[in-house]
This record gives C-alpha cells, sequence and structure tokens, in this order.
C-alpha cells in the first residue's frame, strides 16, 4: 500500500505540474489574415485546443499504467505472504519442526518395535508353514522379507548415524526421517498380509483352530524331548572346555523349561476354550502357547549351536596354528608394503599370540573359539589369514557370535534397546557381504550381546516374576508373551505390523 501510494502522489504531482502549460499557447503569432474576424476568432481556440490534448493524453495514460503496475505489484506481494488454500482461507502454518533429540528417540523407540514385528511374523509363521506347507505361506514369506529388508536399512541408516554419518544438523534430521519411513514401511508391508495369513490359519474354525492345536502340541513334545536332554550339555561343556567357554548359554535350559511349563497351560486352556466353542480365546491362548514354545527352542537351540562350534573349533585350533606359523613365515621373507622394522614389530607379536595359545592347549581346559579368535586377530597385522585355515577359523568364531547375540536379543526383546539391535543388524550385514568383513562382524556381535545384557540388568530380568502370580502378581511380558499363568490381561503379538499384530484383542476378552 505504500508503494501505490507513492505511485498516486507522484501522478498527481505530475498533472499539477502539467496543467500550466495547458493554458499557454505556444504556438508562434502570425500575421492577422485578410480573412473575415469571427473566423479567425474560431480558429484560434482550436488551434490551442489540439495542442494541450496533444500533451496531457500521453502523461495520463503514462501514469495510468504506472499506476496498475503498482496494484499488480502490491496485490503479487500480498498474495505471497497471505498465500491462500483452495477452499479460500489462509493456509495454517506448519507444525515447528521437533528437536533432533525428540527424534532420535522416537526413532531409536520405532526401530526397536520393527525389529520385534518382523521376529514375532516370522515366529508365527513357522507354525503355519509346519501345518500348511511351504507353497501356501509363500506370499507371507515374501513380506516376511521385504519388511526385513526394509527393517535391514533403516538398521544400516542408523549404525551411520551413531558413527556421526552425516554431520550436519539438517542432513542428520533427514536421515532421521529416513529411518522412520523405513520402519513404516516395514510395518505396512506387514499389516498388509495380515487379513489373508489370518484366512490360511483359520484359527477362528474349528478345523482350522484343531489343525493348529496339533501342530503346537506335536512341536511342544518334541522339544520338551530335547530339553531334557540339554540340560546336561552346559556341565559336559565346562568339564571339557572350562566354565568361560559356556557363560554364554548358562541358565538356559532352566529358561527353556520355564517357558515349556508356561506353553503347557496355554495349550490346556487353548484346549478347554475350543471344547467350549470359544475360537477367540482359544486363538489367543494358542498364540500364547507357541510364542513360550519358539522361545523354548531359541535356548534349547543355542545349547546345541554351542556344544557344536566348540567341537568344531577344538579341531581347527591344531591346524589353524599350524596354518598361522606357514603364513607368518612367509610374511616375514615376502616383499609387502609394510616397511621391515613395522613388519618386524608385527611378526614379533604374532609371535607371542602363536605362543599364548599354544601354551592354553597344553594348561587344561580352553574355550577354542577363544583360542580361534587370538589368533585370527594376532595375525591379521601382519597381513595374513585372508585364505586358507585361518579364513575358516575366522567364519566359525563370526557366525557363532552372530548367533549368540541375535538368540539373546530374541529371548530377552522386552527390554533390548535400538543399540544392541543396530549392532547386531550390522554384525549381521557385514557376515554376508561380499567380501565378507568377519573380524568386524565379530567384534559387533560381541558389542551387540553386550549391550543387550546391559539393558537387562538396567530393566530387570524380564523372566523374574514368572512364578509370583501365586502371590496375585503377573508374569513379565517378554517379547509379547505373558510368563504367567494368571488371566491374561495382555494379548499375545500375532503376525502383523502396527496396526495388527494385537488384532486378537478385539476378538474378544479373556475371562
Amino acid at each position: 500500500m505504500r508503494v501505490l501510494h507513492t505511485v498516486v502522489g507522484g501522478l498527481a504531482a505530475v498533472v499539477w505540474l502539467v496543467l500550466p502549460w495547458m493554458t499557454i499557447n505556444s504556438e508562434v503569432p502570425v500575421p492577422a489574415a485578410r480573412a473575415h474576424p469571427a473566423a479567425a476568432s474560431a480558429a484560434a481556440p482550436k488551434q490551442n485546443g489540439t495542442s494541450a490534448a496533444d500533451l496531457v493524453l500521453p502523461l495520463v495514460a503514462a501514469g495510468a499504467v504506472v499506476v496498475v503496475a503498482g496494484y499488480g505489484y502490491v496485490r503479487r506481494t500480498r498474495r505471497a505472504r497471505t498465500r491462500t488454500t483452495p477452499g479460500g482461507g489462509p493456509a495454517p502454518a506448519g507444525p515447528a519442526a521437533p528437536p533432533l533429540s525428540e527424534l532420535d528417540e522416537r526413532v531409536r523407540v520405532l526401530l526397536a518395535l520393527a525389529d520385534d514385528w518382523v521376529r514375532t511374523s516370522r515366529e508365527e509363521l513357522d507354525f503355519a508353514e509346519a501345518r500348511s506347507g511351504a507353497d501356501s505361506v509363500a506370499p507371507f514369506v515374501r513380506a516376511v522379507r521385504d519388511a526385513e529388508a526394509e527393517l535391514s536399512a533403516a538398521f544400516r541408516m542408523r549404525q551411520q548415524y551413531d558413527d556421526g554419518i552425516p554431520e550436519d544438523e539438517a542432513a542428520r534430521r533427514h536421515a532421521l526421517a529416513g529411518m522412520i519411513g523405513r520402519c513404516q514401511e516395514a510395518g505396512r508391508r506387514l499389516d498388509a498380509e495380515a487379513a489373508g495369513f489370518d484366512l490360511l490359519r483359520a484359527l477362528e474354525t474349528a478345523e482350522g483352530l484343531g489343525a493348529a492345536l496339533e501342530v503346537a502340541e506335536d512341536r511342544f513334545r518334541a522339544l520338551a524331548a530335547r530339553t531334557g536332554g540339554a540340560g546336561a550339555t552346559p556341565a559336559a561343556l565346562a568339564g571339557r572346555y572350562g566354565s568361560a567357554a559356556v557363560d554364554a548359554v548358562t541358565g538356559h535350559a532352566e529358561q527353556a523349561k520355564d517357558r515349556l511349563v508356561f506353553a503347557t497351560t496355554r495349550l490346556n486352556q487353548a484346549r478347554q476354550a475350543a471344547d467350549m466353542g470359544n475360537a477367540a480365546d482359544a486363538a489367543r491362548h494358542l498364540r500364547a502357547a507357541e510364542g513360550a514354545t519358539a522361545q523354548a527352542e531359541v535356548f534349547v537351540a543355542g545349547i546345541e549351536r554351542l556344544a557344536a562350534d566348540l567341537a568344531s573349533a577344538a579341531e581347527l585350533v591344531p591346524a589353524a596354528l599350524t596354518g598361522a606359523e606357514a603364513e607368518l613365515a612367509g610374511a616375514r621373507t615376502g616383499a609387502g608394503d609394510v616397511p621391515a622394522g613395522e613388519l618386524h614389530a608385527r611378526a614379533a607379536h604374532a609371535d607371542l599370540v602363536l605362543a599364548a595359545v599354544r601354551e592354553e592347549l597344553t594348561a587344561g581346559p580352553y574355550d577354542p573359539l577363544d583360542a580361534l579368535r587370538l589368533l585370527v586377530r594376532g595375525l591379521l597385522p601382519v597381513g595374513v589369514g585372508r585364505a586358507g585355515v585361518l579364513s575358516a577359523a575366522a567364519s566359525l568364531v563370526a557366525r557363532s557370535a552372530v548367533a549368540e547375540a541375535d538368540a539373546f536379543v530374541t529371548t530377552h526383546r522386552g527390554v533390548v534397546g535400538s543399540t544392541a539391535r543396530t549392532r547386531l543388524a550390522e554384525a549381521k550385514r557385514l557376515l554376508t557381504g561380499e567380501p565378507p568383513d568377519l573380524l568386524t562382524a565379530d567384534a559387533l556381535a560381541r558389542r551387540a550381546h553386550e549391550l543387550a545384557e546391559r539393558d537387562v540388568r538396567l530393566h530387570g530380568n524380564p523372566t523374574a516374576g514368572a512364578a509370583e502370580h501365586e502371590s496375585g502378581v503377573a508374569g513379565a511380558i517378554v517379547g509379547g508373551i505373558l510368563l504367567s499363568t494368571a488371566p491374561q490381561t495382555a494379548p499375545p503379538a500375532s503376525f502383523g505390523g502396527p496396526q495388527t499384530r494385537t488384532r486378537r484383542a478385539e476378538r474378544g476378552s479373556p475371562e
């Protein structure tokens, strides 16, 4: 408006200056003609009027153009400042961007939740496949794989974020938004298949529920037999390899038995509800029993896997020692990029590692996995160990560490945070990369296990309180499973994402 006022004032000033010219005759006087006096007097005003119009009209036109241009400029400026929505009202101001710390915390929570969606979906998918076959569950297997791919990308971005990449705040905010989008897409993919998965399981029908109960009971019985045999394994392993070698599975047999007790109760309740025609309650109890059975199997499988890995490592240690000495001797004489003095120092350190491992072999029980880890790491600075027996040793150590950390997160996922899961996801990626980075994968997996154990210490053992139902206190929830035989107040998690994983709660309430 100030611009418009200025333009109008300038136009008025121009008109004011021009008005005097409208009354002045600029024509050069000429002698009076010998014409009639009246004709002469009539001609003079005509000449003066024509001259004034010739001067004023262009100025008026130019002024009008200036006014219109100024008015258009003001309108455009005002429209840009108060841009309107299609409804005609002013556009609402967008919400202020949350602080970076708040967005970061949201990502941490969402990563842990998304990891649980995938783990729970894969867990129930195993029971569905055991009943219906691989072909029937193929669409849902693809959905889980797609969700895993999205989640893996989100974890990869989180690992880079924790490493300080990117650095500036705007880019870090954009990276966090990308992680949120990946997690949401993983959940959307699982949610999209939840209805079809329910149709496949058909737990609302007597036939489908009966078949699912038979599968769960068969798996329960087979696992109960394995648990009995696995109970004595840790003690035997400790006697042969030392107590430190079996720390990772200490107490696993007892925790597996606790899960099986819980599964027994839920299977019985599912049978009773099915006999009474209450399919909703039967399905909920069945799902809780399946989850407890799956976790018990993780504990038992961990004991069995460690026994096999220790046996393989014990067989590999002598060959790894011989191969390391041969490669070290070749490295001492071979040409390389390492200066001679530096190479000599590294070789001397490798000699100390080899001597320490040989001493362990003769001193008594030892951890063969740890011995292989020392060999591989001790020889790496010399530039050897990337092929042959040492490479096989590095692969065995890394795979064992990753599997151990993954089992711990699975069975304690009710309290394990996103940092441990991020390190574990990065370890898995490096383990399967081309080429695999075995040493880094091993280190990250061990770090993930440490972080997960720290989370358990901070938040309490999720299995504590499982037997407190007798005093009226409900047990803890582990991975969506309530570890007590008290009335269930929270539905067990099922195949699906954030919108569908607790859908069975909407089909009936516990009695």
